[in-house]
């Protein structure tokens, strides 16, 4: 397990995978906020689940991610678009509703960085969210991560287009955490 100083980012486990569904995917405002593609209902249990992880899969790699103290669920973190030949990636992330608003988001920015420069040898980390997405616009910027642009009306959300902005964070910026805990 990666350990930053709130959380830990694991493997998926089974039983993981209803807990997420329920609170991240069928929540229709939730997922369209935070996808790229339109929602649609997904049977329980359902193999083709976003959820459920492909371990043969290379473009990308996906965390649960737990609290230190107790271990219960938060969320999911994931690096994706992984090009080896670039050496770049995306990090993205949900958290429960009741896990939003306690830190947990810079905190698992910070162990992504840690696994995307320390363990994956990447030399650019980059974010993409909503422009009204205050809270992963202030996670991004607390690691390091720099506004590079905004994509105007790139993303259709319950209705409408919203802006999408880019951040981005080279490996020679990124500052690790100074205590060593991750």
């Amino acid at each position: 397990m990666l350990k930053g100083s709130k959380v830990g980012l694991r493997a998926r486990h089974d039983d993981d995978i209803p807990i997420l569904q329920t609170e991240l995917h069928d929540d229709v405002v939730n997922y369209s906020r935070s996808e790229l593609r339109p929602w649609r209902p997904v049977t329980p249990g359902s193999k083709d689940s976003r959820l459920v992880v492909d371990d043969n899969e290379q473009g990308h790699v996906s965390f649960s991610v737990v609290e230190l103290d107790g271990g219960t669920l938060v969320g999911t973190a994931t690096l994706w678009g992984i090009d080896h030949h670039n050496r770049s990636a995306h990090i993205g992330l949900g958290l429960r509703p009741s896990s939003r608003g306690k830190g947990y988001g810079t905190d698992v920015v910070a162990v992504m960085c840690h696994y995307g420069f320390v363990v994956r040898g990447l030399q650019r980390l980059q974010i993409e969210t909503l422009s009204d997405n205050a809270a992963m616009l202030r996670s991004a910027e607390r690691n390091g991560f720099v506004r590079e642009g905004v994509l105007r009306s790139s993303a259709w959300v319950m209705g409408e287009f919203l802006d999408d902005v880019v951040l981005g964070l080279l490996v020679r910026d990124w500052k690790p955490d100074p205590t060593g805990e991750i």
